[in-house]
Parts: structure tokens; C-alpha cells; sequence
């Protein structure tokens, strides 16, 4: 398996995305700990996948910088070291650009690029400590979007922490190469998430995703999985500083495609 005897923390990871990716770790062979704000899905989470593999769930609100201390120190305390980062964890607040509040705007730039930054500047110090003492590198992994790259009207402090994800990835791809850690981050075109599949009931709604995904299908978050485990393992070696996009073809896309009904 090709994460055996590794330790990663995933935020965001009691849903979605992020607990797509806690099961795939698991099957990989590492130890994972799940950082949420949601205790009760957390708890419910860790019971069920310790059956599967070592799981720890940890509160964590990663716009708190003591949250992220305790949360450094607990996992280290349960394991002994940090090898994996996946910066999951995001919110998303929808209005237009003459509407959204100065407060909204602070809200999804705490968490979704202030928060990735205090975790992997936390955790990045430990496996520069790692490395020191003798132990293999770590890798760091951000969650970016496809909104990184172009904008949505009505969704701008997501558009705009997501673009700074990506800056984010580059220069602490650059800050941590000495040390051989490697940070990349992944942009998710349409997921079937539970936020989407609250939207995808709209037939409209549903219809306007396809015409701008040439696959002609929306994403799992099995699929997102699947790259973190690429970027998390040895096969990755030579790969940091790079946002690799998983999103059905649709940034190649400058016009809509026919949709089957």
C-alpha cells in the first residue's frame, strides 16, 4: 500500500471531499486524522472507519490559530509524526460583488486561504523538524477550485481565496523545496457533494453543469481521492508547486456542449 506508516491530517475531512479522502488514505495504508468543526459527524465518522483503518478525529476550526496548535500537538501525540497535509477545509458564501459584506468576505478568507496557510505553516514546521532528525519529507496538499482560475459573479471571496490557494501552493512549494516537501494543490471542477446534490435537483441547475463539462458528467469525491493519494505517495516524487485540475474537461472549455436529456 502506498501510504503505509504514514500520518495525515485532513480538515474538512468528516465530509464530502474530505472524508472521500480519509477512506482512500485509509486504503492506502496511513493513519489519518480528521479535523472538522462538525463534532457529531466527526465522532460518527471516526467510529465507523476505525474499522477500517487508524482514525482520529480532532475539533478543529482552522481560522484559529490555537485550534491548529492543538491540533499539531494531538496528532503528534497519537502518532509521533505528520507526513501528509490535505487543506480541505472551506466555506462559501454567495452574493453579488455590490452586496457581499465586509464580513462574508472575512469569513471565506479565514477559513478558506488564512486557515490553509496557518495549518500548513504549522504543520510544514514539524516536518521540517522531521527531516532535520534524520526522517523522510512530508507533503502538503491544498484544496484550490476551477473558480481559482475563472470567476463566478456571485461567488467572490470564494473566487478569490481559491486564486490565492494557488499563489499559496507556489511559494510554499518554493520556501519547502530544500527540504524535499513537496506541496501541490488539486482544482475540483463540479463534485457531487452534498451541496451539489442539493442543487443538481433542479433540472436547470443540472443542465447548465453539463453544457460546460465536455465528460458530460459530474465529478465523485472518490475521483479527488484518487489524486490526493497520487500526490500524498512516492509515485509523486518529482512533482510540487503544481494545481493539478480534475474537472471534466471544463477550463478548455470556451463555449457549451449539447446535453443529453
Amino acid at each position: 500500500m502506498r501510504l503505509t506508516d504514514k500520518t495525515a491530517i485532513i480538515t474538512g475531512g468528516a465530509q464530502g471531499i474530505g472524508l472521500a479522502t480519509a477512506e482512500r488514505f485509509l486504503s492506502d495504508g496511513a493513519n489519518v486524522v480528521i479535523a472538522d468543526i462538525d463534532d457529531k459527524c466527526g465522532l460518527e465518522v471516526e467510529k465507523r472507519l476505525n474499522k477500517v483503518g487508524t482514525v482520529k478525529y480532532i475539533h478543529c476550526n482552522v481560522g484559529q490559530k490555537l485550534d491548529i496548535h492543538n491540533l499539531v500537538a494531538k496528532t503528534l501525540d497519537d502518532f509521533n509524526s505528520i507526513d501528509i497535509l490535505v487543506n480541505n477545509a472551506g466555506t462559501i458564501v454567495s452574493a453579488d460583488f455590490l452586496d457581499i459584506s465586509e464580513e462574508d468576505f472575512d469569513h471565506v478568507l479565514n477559513i478558506n486561504l488564512k486557515g490553509a496557510f496557518l495549518c500548513a505553516q504549522a504543520v510544514a514546521r514539524q516536518m521540517v523538524e522531521q527531516v532535520k532528525n534524520g526522517g523522510e519529507p512530508g507533503t502538503v496538499i491544498n484544496m484550490s477550485s476551477v473558480n481559482a482560475v475563472f470567476a463566478i459573479a456571485n461567488q467572490v471571496p470564494y473566487s478569490v481565496s481559491k486564486g490565492g490557494i494557488n499563489q499559496l501552493t507556489k511559494v510554499m512549494a518554493l520556501s519547502l523545496a530544500e527540504y524535499n516537501i513537496r506541496v501541490n494543490a488539486i482544482g475540483p471542477g463540479s463534485i457531487m457533494t452534498k451541496i451539489l446534490e442539493s442543487v443538481v435537483t433542479d433540472e436547470e441547475a443540472r443542465h447548465k453543469i453539463l453544457s460546460r463539462t465536455p465528460l458530460g458528467r459530474i465529478g465523485d469525491p472518490e475521483e479527488i481521492a484518487s489524486i490526493a493519494s497520487f500526490l500524498a505517495s512516492a509515485d509523486a516524487s518529482y512533482i510540487t508547486g503544481q494545481t493539478i485540475y480534475a474537472d471534466g474537461g471544463r477550463l478548455g472549455l470556451n463555449y457549451t456542449v449539447p446535453v443529453k436529456d
